[in-house]
Formats: C-alpha cells, sequence, structure tokens
C-alpha cells in the first residue's frame, strides 16, 4: 500500500500509534491485545469452518489448524500483530488431494509442506519476496479485498443449501424476501457500528463491538437468522498428537511432495506479502526469513495434530490491526480464545449471527482495498497500470501464487523491453583518425541486438575504440556480442580496442579480451563468478 493510503486507513479506522509495538505492555495495552485477539478469533471460526468445507474435510481439520498454526507464528513469527490460520488459497490445491487419497495423506502432505518451509527459511529464500514490485503489492491487496467480499457471499444463501465448488465460490440458493433484508439490514447495522464506536470510545475495538451488540439483539429478540452454530458444530476436545497413517515409501512420497511443494509456494508468497503489509502499517521491517521458518514449524506441527495447515490471513491480520493489536499477545490471544471455543464454549458462539462477522469482513474489504489504486490509474505509466489490473484480476480468478508469478514475470520483461531500449553510443573520431564510440546504457541480453546495430564495421576507419565508460556488461549474452562485434571487426581488416570493461571481463572474453585497453578508472564490478570460455557457459551471477 502506497504510504498516504496507510496513513488513511489508520485515520479511517482510529488506530492506534503505529509504533507502539515496542513499548512496555502496561495494562491498557494488554486490554486492547487481548480485546483484539477476541475479535480475530471470531472471525475465524466461521472462515476455519468455510475453508475446511472447501478441501472437503471436517471442520474440526481446520479450527485445529487456525489454532496451531495461529498460536505457533504468534510466539516465533517475523512480524508481531500478523495473524495466520487456515485459508482459502490452500484449501483448494487441497481438494484433488483429499479426494483422491483422504485424510491422511493430506497430513502428510502438511507436514512435509512445513519442512520445506522451514528449508526455505534456513536458506534465506524470504529475502526475494523484495522483488516484488509495488504495482503488484496493489493487484494483491486488491485482489484479496475482492475474494474476501466473494467469500461473504456464502452467507446470503439458504441455509442448508449452501455448497462450495473446487475454487471456493459459492453455490446453493440465494436467500430472498424477509430473511434477506433482515441480513442485510445486520450486516448494515454491524458496519455502522464499527464505524461510529472509533468517535464514541477507544475502550474496546470497534469490530468487537459491533459483533457483541448485534449478537445481543439477535439472541434477546430471538430474530431468526443464520448463526454460526448453521455451518457446523464447532464442539471438540483438544487436539491431539496423531502420525499420519500412510506407507512410508517413494510411492507416497510421489503422491504428496507435488501437493506440499505447491502448497509451501502457496503459504510463503501470501505469508511473505501479508508481513510487508503489515509492516507497512506498524512500521517494521524484516523478518522474512524467520517468518518462513515459523511457517513451517507450524505447519510441521499442525500435521502431527490433525489440522489442514494455514498460512498468514490478510483479512484477520486487517482485523487484528485495525482493533489495536501490535504485539504476539494478540495473535497467541486470538489462538487460544479459539481453543477455548472449541472446547468449552462452543454452544454460545454458535448462537453468533452471521451477519455480524460479515460485517466485520466487509469493513475489512473496505480498509484492505487500495481506493488510491483506482485514482493513480491514468497517472502511473500503462505498463504498471497493466499489472495491478492483471494481479487483481489472476488473483481473484486463479490465486495469489499465480497472480503473484504472473505480476512479477510481466513486470520482469517491461523493465528488460525499457532498458533494452536505453542502449545508444555518441561517436566522434579523434586528431589520429580513429573513430570512438561511448557506448551508454545497459548491455544485457534485451540489447544485445540494438548494440551491435550501433556499428558500421563496413564504413569505419581503420581504428576503432568501444568505450564502455557509460555503460555495464550484465550477462553472458553482452559477453558473446561482444566477441561477435570483435569478430566483424576483425572479418573487415580493422583494428578495435575495448575500454573501461571491469577485470572480470578481461578474463570472461576470449579472442575480444585481447583487444581491451587497461585503464586506472576501469569499473570493478562483476558479472560472473564461474564462466567457462571454452563452452561459453555462465555459471553465476552477482
Amino acid at each position: 500500500m502506497p504510504r498516504s493510503l496507510l496513513a488513511a486507513f489508520a485515520e479511517r479506522y482510529s488506530l492506534p500509534e503505529l509504533g507502539r509495538a515496542s513499548d512496555h505492555l502496561t495494562p491498557a495495552v494488554l486490554k486492547i491485545e487481548v480485546l483484539a485477539g477476541l475479535t480475530v478469533a471470531l472471525a475465524l471460526v466461521p472462515e476455519a469452518v468455510a475453508f475446511a468445507f472447501v478441501a472437503g474435510v471436517h471442520p474440526l481439520v481446520g479450527l485445529y489448524a487456525a489454532f496451531m498454526v495461529g498460536l505457533i507464528t504468534a510466539l516465533i513469527g517475523g512480524r508481531p500483530g500478523m495473524i495466520s490460520g487456515a485459508t482459502g488459497a490452500l484449501a483448494v490445491v487441497m481438494v484433488a488431494l483429499v479426494a483422491d487419497h483422504g485424510v491422511e495423506y493430506l497430513f502428510a502432505t502438511v507436514v512435509l509442506m512445513g519442512v520445506l518451509q522451514m528449508l526455505a527459511g534456513l536458506f534465506k529464500l524470504g529475502k526475494f519476496i523484495r522483488l516484488v514490485p509495488h504495482p503488484v503489492m496493489l493487484g494483491f491487496v486488491n485482489g484479496l479485498a475482492i475474494v474476501i467480499f466473494l467469500a461473504q457471499l456464502a452467507q446470503f444463501k439458504v441455509p442448508g443449501t449452501v455448497t462450495m465448488s473446487a475454487h471456493g465460490a459459492p453455490g446453493g440458493e440465494w436467500m430472498t424476501g424477509w430473511p434477506l433484508a433482515l441480513m442485510l439490514g445486520l450486516v448494515a447495522l454491524t458496519m455502522a457500528i464499527i464505524w461510529a464506536t472509533p468517535k464514541l470510545t477507544r475502550a474496546i475495538p470497534a469490530p468487537l463491538a459491533g459483533i457483541g451488540i448485534v449478537a445481543a439483539i439477535v439472541i434477546v429478540f430471538g430474530i431468526d437468522v443464520p448463526r454460526v452454530g448453521d455451518l457446523a458444530s464447532i464442539q471438540g476436545g483438544l487436539p491431539q498428537f496423531h502420525i499420519p497413517t500412510v506407507p512410508l515409501n517413494f510411492e507416497t512420497l510421489e503422491i504428496i511432495f507435488p501437493y506440499a511443494l505447491i502448497l509451501a509456494a502457496i503459504g510463503l508468497i501470501e505469508s511473505l506479502l501479508t508481513l510487508n503489509l503489515v509492516g507497512e502499517i506498524t512500521g517494521q521491517r524484516g523478518g522474512a526469513s524467520k517468518e518462513c521458518i515459523a511457517q513451517g514449524v507450524a505447519n510441521t506441527a499442525t500435521g502431527f495434530f490433525g489440522g489442514m495447515g494455514g498460512c498468514a490471513m490478510i483479512g484477520q491480520s486487517m482485523i487484528n490491526v485495525k482493533s489495536g493489536g501490535r504485539t504476539r499477545l494478540s495473535g497467541i490471544s486470538a489462538a487460544l480464545f479459539l481453543l477455548a471455543f472449541i472446547v468449552v464454549a462452543a454452544p454460545l458462539i454458535e448462537k453468533i449471527p452471521l451477519a455480524a462477522l460479515v460485517g466485520v469482513m466487509f469493513m475489512v474489504v473496505i480498509g484492505t482495498f487500495a481506493w488510491q489504486s483506482l485514482m493513480i490509474m491514468t497517472k502511473v505509466p500503462k505498463a504498471d497500470a497493466l499489472v495491478i489490473v492483471l494481479v487483481t484480476i489472476t488473483t481473484v480468478v486463479y490465486d495469489l501464487a499465480i497472480a503473484v508469478v504472473v505480476g512479477v514475470i510481466v513486470s520482469a520483461l517491461e523493465y528488460a523491453w525499457q532498458n533494452a531500449q536505453r542502449i545508444h553510443a555518441r561517436t566522434y573520431e579523434t586528431p589520429e583518425g580513429a573513430k570512438v564510440y561511448q557506448i551508454e546504457g545497459p548491455l544485457f541480453f534485451g540489447s544485445t541486438d540494438g548494440f551491435l546495430e550501433l556499428f558500421t564495421p563496413a564504413t569505419d576507419p581503420a581504428r576503432v575504440i568501444v568505450d564502455f565508460a557509460g555503460s555495464r556488461v550484465a550477462d553472458q549474452s553482452a559477453l558473446t556480442a561482444i566477441e561477435a562485434l570483435a569478430e566483424k571487426y576483425e572479418a573487415a581488416g580493422k583494428t578495435i580496442q575495448l575500454r573501461h570493461l571491469s577485470r572480470d571481463c578481461h578474463q570472461l572474453l576470449t579472442k575480444a579480451g585481447q583487444l581491451m585497453i587497461d585503464s586506472d578508472d576501469d569499473p570493478d564490478y562483476q558479472i560472473a563468478t564461474n564462466y567457462s570460455v571454452r563452452t561459453g557457459v555462465l555459471g553465476g551471477g552477482h
């Protein structure tokens, strides 16, 4: 999100001061953190149940995942205030696995998924999230806001007729008449309470006030509207340690590894993007590798305790931040409250009207969507505007991982194309009759054709000097282009000299390497650590 948008977000919801994560846990702060956790826990219940239905498993499998993943990531994750749990992005991948092989294979897959995520953290792969451009982030938050909104539409279906497709789209009969009007009215009332509460008091998080007041009205007056209990019973015991009952052989690995790899990638991408988003709001940085490890530990543990696995949840994270949660205590409280709901408070929680929770999520949608992106679409480069729209649509139609990959690829190609157009040369002749080409712009795979077109070996004088002081040789394609240029002038019987190339270019070039002139002001960048002159294979770059 842009900083101005974040400031508007904080002002709109009267958020506490952004730096409070480092403050001492005073009684006032403790109260805010615990109440924020309670608010998140209430919102987690229908989400976890719905995602369990999407994956084709028992609701408790989703609830246990929300508890386990939420608790462990709150304890050791890379960003205090961030909420993790069972998510739809992962659930849609699990459908085929559960349908074809059963829930025990799902548990084994979640364990392996966690191991892969821990390895990603140990090898510090999380740092590559910095390669995600800002337009992709805007598309990410817009797409997730739309997905969160669409997920709430299932609550406007007639209870007992709701079905969920493989992509999490709700099916069934829509409410009509008085039931629909009543549902919409309670949703609107919840949203109005959330909007008005910060103007009256900050003693209680606005979303919790909305849920509590609307729930009290429905329960006291006996209003007949869908409630949490209509989704499924959330009554259960403590999660039990359970080793997945699958054959420990290579055939099992062949089945679960592809799913585990996809789930690990989706989980890390969504978690790291949420990490960045929450970090922008709370003024925190870093923690990518730590978050990868935390997600891995959480999913490995969840797989051994009968959970479906999970990752960071942008909706619940925004609820937590909006409610004032800034420390690990809010996430820990959310997980413990959720466990309490399952073990002892299920009858009470099942009476909460779904309209109240839908109202909270609609306010999250309003706060999450980057409305400013609509205004800047005509001001930013067309390629950036295209990326924002493309990532948004892909997130909604497919999933977050595909959307981010598509967005990064399109942004990278656009960047490469723009840089490929920058290669040019200024020419002049020396008093001795030599022609000098002063190359400007990066020389890489995208600009090699344009580089070679700058030269005219047939009409150039007998001595040519190519000066790379204003350029940079970036890859093996650039080296090959320099070699090809040297060969053209050699074939024309003319002399070519190369100046201001880096020291490693002297070693990596073969024929052209003998044509270079050393200078004290040669650049010292490195383009490779392992380049085979014989085969022309580039090993690794810096």
